[in-house]
């Protein structure tokens, strides 16, 4: 169990294509969010559908592969750790997020 300290797998969506990058120091780094989908039956017996969406990056060989077969629409499967962080917007706005930062997936279609 000591490899499950920060592990994350998600199946879902992908919302977009991916927004890959090359930073000012050589790195590539892919940016895109997927939904996740689920339903359930609420206490009068209605189904509910909710959907979470998760940003997800990559960098050096993993962003090249998810920049090149990862395309709008696609199911995909991740596997990576989650990160947290913060930055101020242009107007000094404390903003923060989470990211689900790829090590491994697979495409469904």
């Amino acid at each position: 169990m000591r490899s499950l300290k920060n592990m994350v797998q998600l199946i879902g969506n992908l919302g977009q294509d991916v927004d890959f990058k090359t930073t000012e120091k050589g790195k590539t780094l892919a940016k895109v969010s997927i939904a996740t989908h689920e339903s359930y039956k609420n206490a009068e017996g209605e189904k509910v559908e909710e959907v979470q969406w998760h940003n997800l990056i990559g960098w050096g060989k993993t962003a090249e592969l998810m920049e090149k077969y990862w395309k709008k629409g696609k199911e995909v499967a991740v596997q990576g750790k989650l990160v947290h962080r913060t930055y101020q917007d242009k107007e000094g706005v404390n903003k923060y997020i989470t990211e689900v930062v790829v090590n491994d997936f697979k495409m469904f279609n």
